[in-house]
């Protein structure tokens, strides 16, 4: 009986983990845009120029916050001509997927987020790591949203797997320092 309910278990699991990567596969395959914050705040994977023009048509965005601190090949090329011609203002501010903030610079950008024209839509490559701790601090110091709603933009759901050791835990740790702090 026991064993039974362990392989149900297990199943379930391997279950729920497969859903989980299918729709985090689906994500990046469809530019894992969301909306974060109705009219304020989205968030996505790099845009092309097809992408950005229907994101503005259809979301009314008036500022590209670029998080990607990758050399600025073709894609930034494409990004900036489209903003340009739109009249979308693009801001940078490049940090490391593989580092993180501190928490000066967390509120620094928490800061930058506050004061853009909004709506806002903000990127990295994959729309998982850079773009979650940036819509999490959002959602927090600019929201003030729940602690719930600001750790769901750092989740699975998104693509990121905030498990030490996988992925990109250096980008949760930066979270959870900032919160932490910003709590006192």
């Amino acid at each position: 009986m026991m064993f039974k309910l362990l392989k149900q278990l297990a199943l379930g699991g391997t279950g729920l983990l497969v859903v989980v990567a299918v729709h985090a596969g689906i994500n990046q395959m469809t530019g894992n845009f969301h909306e974060v914050i109705d009219g304020q705040l989205y968030r996505s994977a790099q845009p092309d120029g097809d992408d950005l023009r229907e994101y503005v048509e259809e979301h009314g965005i008036r500022t590209v916050l670029n998080l990607r601190d990758e050399d600025r090949g073709p894609w930034y090329q494409e990004e900036s001509q489209t903003a340009e011609a739109l009249g979308v203002r693009l801001v940078n501010y490049p940090f490391s997927s593989g580092k993180g903030l501190s928490v000066e610079e967390a509120e620094e950008l928490a800061l930058l987020m506050e004061t853009l024209p909004k709506p806002l839509l903000i990127h990295c490559e994959h729309g998982a790591n850079r773009t979650g701790l940036a819509a999490a601090i959002y959602v927090d110091a600019v929201a003030k949203g729940s602690d719930l709603a600001a750790f769901w933009q750092l989740s699975p759901y998104y693509g990121h797997v905030p498990i030490k050791g996988i992925g990109r835990y250096a980008i949760f740790e930066s979270y959870l320092d900032f919160q932490r702090l910003s709590d006192l």
